[in-house]
């Protein structure tokens, strides 16, 4: 069983940056690949960020690419999402989750393990 926990999130203007971090239970956070979606009110949760086990590979939704970095530090047992160029369409509840096999990055159902989110507003 792995419990992850979010923290980072807060209330930002746009063009402002947040660093939501994850930080998984458990030695084996390495047996892990990690995904950060949200949910906006009203709206059905998306994917946002995929890291592979290594860190070597990176997955972003279009609308964060070149605004969004995911990352992972072993060291620290955290997984980060470095959000720069805050926008208010931003504004949500982050999700971290992890999942041992992956088959679609992108789907929610893929994933094992979820944090309880954490909140970004982003006002304009």
């Amino acid at each position: 069983q792995v419990q992850l926990v979010e923290s980072g999130g807060g209330l930002a203007q746009a063009g402002g940056s947040l660093r939501l971090s994850c930080a998984p239970s458990g030695r084996t956070f390495s047996m892990y690949v990690m995904g950060w979606f949200r949910q906006a009110p009203g709206k059905e949760r998306e994917f946002v960020a995929y890291i592979s086990r290594s860190g070597g590979s990176t997955y972003y939704t279009d609308s964060v690419k070149g605004r969004f970095t995911i990352s992972r530090e072993k060291a620290k047992n955290t997984v980060y999402l470095q959000m720069n160029s805050l926008k208010p369409e931003d504004t949500a509840v982050y999700f971290c989750a992890a999942a041992v096999e992956i088959t679609t990055m992108s789907k929610p159902e893929a994933y094992d393990y979820w944090g309880q989110g954490t909140q970004v507003t982003v006002s304009s």
